[in-house]
């Protein structure tokens, strides 16, 4: 079978992720959830051209769905177990997870696939049932395996939302793994744990666990660099990602009654304080979309639109200008280095953060919140450099003229910006990100 995407794996310094040819390659997710539950073909066939366009690299989706998805049938009216027994697979819902699968290769998009929601091995809140055991993990990771094993572009993850509270829970998501693995052994596997909870927190030794993945909280000002910088201290060292970070339009805290949401501009803190802080990657969410919301039916955290019209919240395409932006920068031999910011940098202002290169030849500086930025004055000296704005919201690139300082007044104090200092022979040959299309 021809395939449009290779296969990925971890790169040499076990940070970020490239492609079988070696290719750097930037994990841009989606958190569509409830996408194999709820969406016919041709709407998720809509929904991935909007996404391609805005420079999504990732859907993030479930098998066994979180909205009661062993009971409630997908949009073609198929369950996708026989008497809830995850020995018996249905044909018919599995069917159109194949063409999903085939579809999603077909448009040049990775599937970060999850086997089931977390409430169908530790029900905690939500429908379930609790319907795994560590046999039947076992046997339906070989399923799945075997199923999907001969594809390039998924990458597995586990858990869905929870964490296993006790042995039998535990058991359940190795033996899951376990079966994966026997019948596809070249995909990589990751974890998805609830809110505050980091992958290697629970499964620091498995040897399955490729990606360290994580969910901070739907929540303003939540600095959500700490568990970036947390993971990436671990060993084995892993590529950082965080797999659900807050929601675009979702109220604040979870709470539909409260008249604050998060906004673009809270999108775009999360992903630069990750990326910035060393992360293989970032996964966008939006409220409606998570869920698939139709825009009459049942909408969970006061959703407002249906999830056609959530597609072009402003967040979203932002994403792709931060990927763009990210891109056209040797991102993955830039680390985290907070000796190139001189003065107090108090992590509640919000905190400033910079990567560069080794010979600091690439530096880029975020400020989060209209604040100045002052470097070290070592920066500027022997070498000589360009230094430019760039808007985080729309792309745009504008150089500052003149001699250079230490210190540098951001354009508007009112939002956030990004700072490139570039040697003056990397800056002839920066090739300037383009934004993808809306």
């Amino acid at each position: 079978m021809m395939q449009n995407l290779a296969a990925l794996k971890i790169s040499n310094n076990g940070r970020f992720l490239v492609t079988s040819g070696g290719q750097p390659f930037f994990w841009l997710g989606d958190t569509a959830w409830e996408m194999l539950h709820r969406l016919q073909l041709e709407e998720t066939k809509q929904y991935f051209e909007n996404r391609k366009k805005k420079g999504f690299t990732l859907i993030q989706t479930v098998i066994l769905a979180e909205l009661d998805g062993l009971n409630s049938p997908n949009a073609a009216g198929h369950t996708p177990l026989k008497n809830n027994d995850p020995k018996q697979p249905n044909e018919a819902y599995f069917s159109h997870v194949d063409q999903v699968v085939s579809l999603a290769d077909e448009m040049g998009l990775y599937l970060g696939l999850l086997p089931t929601w977390g409430d169908k091995f530790n029900k905690k809140w939500g429908p379930g049932p609790e319907i795994f055991t560590p046999e039947n993990a076992l046997s339906y990771g070989r399923y799945l395996g075997q199923r999907y094993g001969h594809w390039n572009h998924i990458v597995w993850i586990l858990g869905g939302d929870r964490i296993p509270e006790n042995e039998q829970q535990r058991e359940i998501i190795e033996q899951m793994a376990a079966g994966i693995a026997e019948k596809d052994q070249h995909s990589l596997m990751s974890y998805h744990p609830n809110g505050g909870y980091i992958a290697s927190d629970i499964f620091a030794d498995a040897s399955w666990l490729d990606i360290d993945l994580f969910q901070t909280r739907h929540q303003k000002g939540f600095r959500e660099y700490r568990f970036t910088r947390k993971a990436r201290k671990r060993n084995p060292i892993r590529p950082v990602i965080d797999g659900e970070p807050g929601y675009e339009n979702i109220p604040n805290l979870l709470n539909k009654w409260n008249f604050q949401r998060l906004n673009a501009a809270d999108i775009r803190k999360s992903a630069y304080w990750n990326m910035l802080s060393g992360a293989a990657g970032h996964t966008y969410g939006c409220n409606e979309i998570w869920q698939m919301h139709d825009g009459s039916t049942d909408p969970k955290f006061g959703a407002q639109f249906s999830w056609k019209e959530a597609m072009d919240l402003p967040g979203s395409a932002q994403m792709g200008i931060m990927r763009s932006i990210i891109e056209s920068l040797p991102w993955q031999e830039m680390v985290p280095d907070p000796n190139v910011l001189a003065g107090f940098n108090w992590k509640f202002n919000p905190l400033r953060l910079a990567i560069t290169t080794a010979d600091k030849d690439w530096l880029l500086v975020y400020s989060p919140a209209g604040k100045s930025i002052r470097l070290s004055g070592k920066v500027f000296r022997k070498k000589k450099r360009a230094v430019y704005w760039i808007d985080p919201e729309n792309g745009q690139v504008k150089e500052v003229k003149g001699k250079y300082r230490p210190d540098f007044t951001v354009p508007d104090k009112n939002r956030d910006w990004l700072l490139l200092v570039l040697s003056e022979a990397n800056a002839k040959k920066w090739n300037q990100p383009k934004s993808p299309k809306n």
